[in-house]
């Protein structure tokens, strides 16, 4: 067999699997939907600079009909995607699901979904890895590695023991006024915080720089996050991807849907099949080495489908995991009257860690104050009047902040994905049912309670009735459908990410994870996706 491998999708997984692969000398091809976003405007101006610059700055910000807006419902988000990154979920013509209990985000942008995150990297720690075939010390170089790649600041603090230290931690970016201020709090308060509350507060571990780098200056502090960073100081894999076309072994072929693998009669891949974007036409390309890397549902549609072609066979996979997330908005009762800063870091720079006697189920917080932002999505939660909203949020704009709470997901047989052969086998739909385990609402219930607790001591206040509990799927880390096992069985995938039911098959996303920590997994795929690619053999 020869050095080639071909990788379905361009998120953070397929890029680093890729680049990997790439630097030990094998040959990649890389299918990809790979929509791409408009470039940056402005790039040097700040928030407040580019709505004057802009001769249209309600369409930039907002979208011609308006599609950046988070309209009043009963779901209280308090971010939207902008206009600018509405390519990320631009569906292909004709793609469908079914969902039961579940809320998914697809993405088919050159970069995948990270295109959108907010940069959080977050080490899973030994009790977190213990439901899977390796420890932390196998995944420590990996962390390593990709931290060295992409830039990730922090500081070593008190959530260094939930979120163990890697290699290449550049100095964490400054804090804005709001954030510091929380921070020193918790300094002279934390015996009594950590006492009474079981809470730890640090700060967050981001993947946006705060030293220069070749072709990526350090942040410039623009107030532009949402939008996109204009300078590329906040990494997203569509920076990997660039650094993966300057090899000659690398060939990429976008505007592509993987749709299906074919088998020979002893059950190693020989092919997948695609359809073109632009023609309509469905092509097959030869396989040595597969990876899927597109995404825990996309990639494993791809294997029902393929299993369904080959043997007639609706195969139903469970596991699906993601992870429950609240969003809890605050009142810091200091900074009432206080000036908002013009420019700063717009996502969050502090994180609190909310821990337990079982260091697994440790529940992860980002801290995220409000700067630079488009607030009419708190306005249209106040219950009040728009105009009587609008004069409280303009008062308390310094003084308000959101927390993002995770909380962890296990793998479990009820929830599950399958096909739909309704719309006919040609096309059929991913079919998606996932049910919460049963005591999930006193959990909730319990680290909401200790959470208020302890925002409280850092003097700060939630609003009755404005913690929002977003439904699953809205987190967008997936896993487990094809979990990665010590012992073999079928849909499981070894500790080298190699598939049990055909041998050429790797899987580098998170459908191969078994547990969910309460953390942003983003990564950990990066890692694994790397460890995975370094284990590949010729």
């Amino acid at each position: 067999m020869s050095r080639r491998v071909l990788v379905v999708g361009s998120g953070p997984s397929g890029v680093h699997f890729a680049l990997t692969a790439l630097r030990r000398g094998f040959e990649v091809t890389m299918v990809d939907v790979g929509r791409r976003g408009p470039p940056p405007v402005f790039p040097d101006a700040t928030f407040d600079q580019l709505k004057e610059r802009l001769d249209d700055p309600a369409r930039y910000l907002l979208g011609a009909d308006l599609e950046g807006l988070v309209l009043p419902t009963r779901e209280k988000e308090y971010y939207g995607f902008p206009p600018g990154k509405q390519h990320v979920f631009a569906s292909p013509p004709g793609f469908d699901y079914l969902a039961q209990g579940f809320e998914p985000l697809f993405a088919f942008a050159r970069g995948g979904l990270a295109e959108v995150w907010t940069a959080g990297c977050y080490p899973f720690n030994d009790a977190e890895l213990d439901a899977f075939p390796f420890g932390f010390g196998d995944l420590s170089p990996w962390y390593d590695e990709i931290a060295d790649r992409i830039g990730v600041t922090g500081e070593v603090d008190d959530l260094a023991p939930f979120m163990p230290v890697h290699a290449h931690l550049l100095p964490p970016l400054a804090l804005d006024p709001h954030s510091a201020g929380l921070l020193e709090v918790y300094q002279r308060k934390k015996s009594r915080i950590q006492r009474t509350c079981g809470a730890v507060m640090g700060r967050s571990r981001v993947a946006t720089l705060s030293v220069d780098r070749p072709g990526r200056p350090k942040c410039g502090y623009l107030g532009r996050c949402l939008w996109g960073c204009p300078t590329d100081s906040l990494y997203t894999p569509s920076q990997t991807f660039r650094e993966l076309e300057r090899f000659e072994g690398f060939r990429y072929l976008p505007d592509l849907e993987a749709l299906y693998f074919r088998l020979d009669p002893g059950g190693t891949i020989q092919s997948i099949v695609g359809r073109s974007l632009s023609t309509g036409e469905h092509l097959e390309l030869p396989v040595e080495r597969l990876a899927l890397a597109a995404g825990t549902l996309a990639s494993a549609k791809i294997v029902l489908r393929s299993v369904l072609v080959a043997t007639g066979e609706a195969v139903t996979l469970p596991g699906l995991m993601d992870n429950r997330q609240a969003l809890v908005p605050f009142l810091n009762l200091r900074r009432l009257g206080r000036p908002v800063p013009e420019t700063s870091y717009q996502y969050h720079l502090l994180g609190m860690g909310l821990t337990s006697p079982n260091p697994a189920e440790y529940i992860h917080c980002q801290i995220s104050t409000l700067k630079t932002a488009l607030i009419h999505p708190i306005v249209h939660a106040l219950p009040f009047d728009i105009r009587t909203a609008l004069a409280i949020t303009r008062a308390t704009r310094a003084a308000l902040g959101v927390v993002n709470v995770n909380f962890l997901d296990t793998w479990r047989e009820e929830n599950t994905l399958s096909l739909d052969l309704g719309s006919g086998p040609d096309r059929p739909r991913l079919r998606i049912a996932y049910r919460p385990p049963d005591d999930e609402p006193v959990r909730i219930r319990a680290a909401l309670g200790r959470l208020r607790r302890a925002l409280r001591q850092l003097g700060c206040v939630v609003p009755p009735g404005m913690a929002y509990i977003r439904p699953m799927g809205a987190s967008v880390h997936y896993a487990g459908i094809l979990p990665m096992s010590r012992a073999p069985g079928r849909w499981t995938t070894t500790p080298e990410g190699r598939s049990r039911d055909f041998p050429n098959l790797f899987l580098a996303d998170g459908s191969t994870f078994p547990f969910l920590p309460a953390k942003n997994l983003t990564f950990t795929l990066m890692a694994n996706a790397a460890r995975l690619a370094a284990m590949m053999h010729d």
